[in-house]
C-alpha cells in the first residue's frame, strides 16, 4: 500500500540522509543537485557527496561553483572533475551526517556504482531512522524501459549497497525533448514498479518547461543542471 504523497514527500525532504541511486543516465545526478539546492534554499545546512567513482561524466563534482554560491558543501572523490580518472573516496560519513542538517549522497550508476556505498553500510546503520534511499527510474532508458528491468536493477543495487530502498522517483525524460505527455505516459510504468517492490512513489520529476502544465500532487519541479554536450 502506498503512503499518501502529501505525507511522504515532506518526510523525504526532512530526512537527515538521502541516498540517490539509479541506472546510468536515469537523471539521478540532476535530481541530487536539485534536492541539495532546495534544501539550501529552505535554510538547511546541506552537503552533497559525489560517490560516483564509475562514470567520469555528469558528476555532482562538476557543479562545484553552483554549490559554493548556494552555500552547499561538496565532498567529491580525489581527482573528480579532472582528467585523472582513478578516483578514491576519503570522508567520514558519520561525522558529516552529524554536522549537516541534510546530507545527500549521489551514488554511482547501477550495482557497480553502489558497491562504493556498500562500504559505508555499517556506519550508516546508526542513522537507520533518518535515512531515505531513493531509486531514480527513467522509462526512456533502454535498459530500464520495462518494470521488470527497472525492478531487477533496483535489487542489484540493493545487494551491492547492502541497504534497502525506501522510495521511487520517476524521472522519465528525453532531455530537452521531454514533454508533458512523455512524463504522464510513464505513470503506469512507475506505478507498476511501485506495486512490484511495495515502495511508494515519492516524486514524479517535471522540468521547469513542463512544471506549470501539471497539478500532479507528486510533481517535483527540477532545473536542468546536467546536460549532454550537444545541449550545452
Amino acid at each position: 500500500m502506498q503512503v499518501p504523497l502529501k505525507v511522504l514527500a515532506p518526510q523525504i525532504e526532512k530526512a537527515k540522509l538521502v541516498l540517490i541511486t539509479g541506472h546510468y543516465g536515469s537523471g539521478k545526478t540532476n535530481f541530487s543537485v536539485n534536492l541539495a539546492v532546495r534544501a539550501a534554499q529552505e535554510g538547511a545546512d546541506a552537503a552533497i557527496v559525489d560517490l560516483d567513482i564509475v562514470n567520469p561524466y555528469f558528476r555532482t563534482a562538476d557543479f562545484r561553483q553552483l554549490f559554493e554560491e548556494k552555500g552547499i558543501k561538496l565532498i567529491a572523490p580525489d581527482f573528480a572533475n579532472s582528467n585523472l580518472d582513478i578516483p578514491s573516496i576519503q570522508f567520514d560519513v558519520v561525522q558529516l551526517a552529524m554536522n549537516e542538517d541534510r546530507l545527500i549522497i549521489d551514488v554511482g550508476g547501477d550495482d557497480a556504482g553502489a558497491f562504493a556505498l556498500g562500504r559505508y553500510a555499517a556506519d550508516l546503520a546508526q542513522f537507520a531512522d533518518e535515512i531515505e534511499m531513493l531509486c531514480v527510474i527513467n522509462q526512456r532508458r533502454t535498459l530500464t524501459a520495462t518494470a521488470d528491468d527497472a525492478v531487477s536493477l533496483m535489487y542489484e543495487i540493493e545487494t551491492a549497497a547492502r541497504m534497502k530502498h525506501t522510495g521511487i522517483v520517476n524521472n522519465t525524460n528525453l532531455g530537452c525533448e521531454t514533454t508533458l505527455d512523455i512524463i504522464d505516459s510513464s505513470r503506469s510504468f512507475a506505478d507498476e514498479v511501485c506495486r512490484r517492490t511495495g515502495l511508494p512513489l515519492v516524486y514524479t520529476v517535471y522540468p521547469e518547461s513542463c512544471a506549470d502544465l501539471t497539478n500532479a500532487p507528486d510533481a517535483f519541479e527540477a532545473k536542468i543542471y546536467v546536460k549532454p554536450i550537444w545541449e550545452i
